[in-house]
């Protein structure tokens, strides 16, 4: 399942270049540079990829808590149904309930940094940038996050993350040399096709933790959970 988050994050792309592509086009780098520039686009997405892989990790820990407490099944079928209540659910029935307003002045603050460092051009400052976006309230994030819960372990929560960040990057890269690539058409229409693939994800974890004995999509019971005591027979 640890594939899923490439996949994630190639279609999620699409959703940041609407969210975040603007933070991408401002970027403070040296545009009379082109060597220069690219080691600047890749120091703001190293930091991007940092914050995912932080949020892994502190989501991969929940998971394996979860995990130790024998509810692996559940939890991956929890998971996939989330995954598909988020892709179903149009965003603003969830901008009603405003989830993030516990945390609004953490977020306050995050976006107010981010507005500063805009205004240095250090690698320093293009990594923070890169590192406080990965950090702001996004769908898709949430949606990797529940898969890298499902993941039960710290490591490979990280991992998934990681490898959710990579996968954004291609588009993201792209949106700073070529602001206007893709025609608003050829957006919608990826854009209605997110939610297809994040359902197709969702049952993928569904089917997982219903245990049906497929080999690398649904192991067995006896696979999900580590025996007390050794099996021979």
């Amino acid at each position: 399942m640890i594939y899923s988050a490439i996949i994630l994050g190639l279609i999620s792309s699409f959703h940041c270049i609407g969210m975040c592509g603007p933070i991408a086009m401002m970027l403070p780098v040296d545009r009379n540079n082109p060597a220069k520039k690219a080691t600047q686009i890749l120091t703001y997405h190293i930091g991007r990829l940092t914050a995912y892989s932080s949020l892994g990790l502190l989501f991969g820990l929940l998971g394996k808590g979860l995990s130790i407490a024998g509810l692996q099944q559940q939890l991956s079928i929890v998971v996939g149904l989330l995954m598909i209540i988020v892709a179903i659910v149009p965003e603003k029935v969830f901008a009603r309930y405003n989830f993030s307003r516990p945390i609004y002045k953490i977020i306050s603050n995050v976006k107010s940094s981010l507005g500063k460092q805009f205004k240095n051009k250090s690698y320093k400052s293009l990594f923070t940038i890169g590192l406080l976006n990965g950090y702001l309230p996004c769908g898709m994030v949430y949606v990797a996050l529940f898969g890298a819960i499902a993941m039960q372990s710290l490591p490979i929560g990280t991992l998934y993350m990681f490898l959710f960040g990579l996968g954004t990057i291609p588009l993201m890269s792209a949106v700073v040399y070529i602001a206007n690539f893709i025609t608003p058409k050829t957006r919608n229409s990826i854009q209605k096709a997110i939610p297809i693939l994040t359902i197709l994800i969702g049952m993928l974890f569904i089917v997982r933790g219903l245990g049906l004995d497929i080999p690398y999509i649904s192991p067995s019971n006896m696979s999900l959970f580590v025996q007390p005591e050794a099996n021979c027979h």
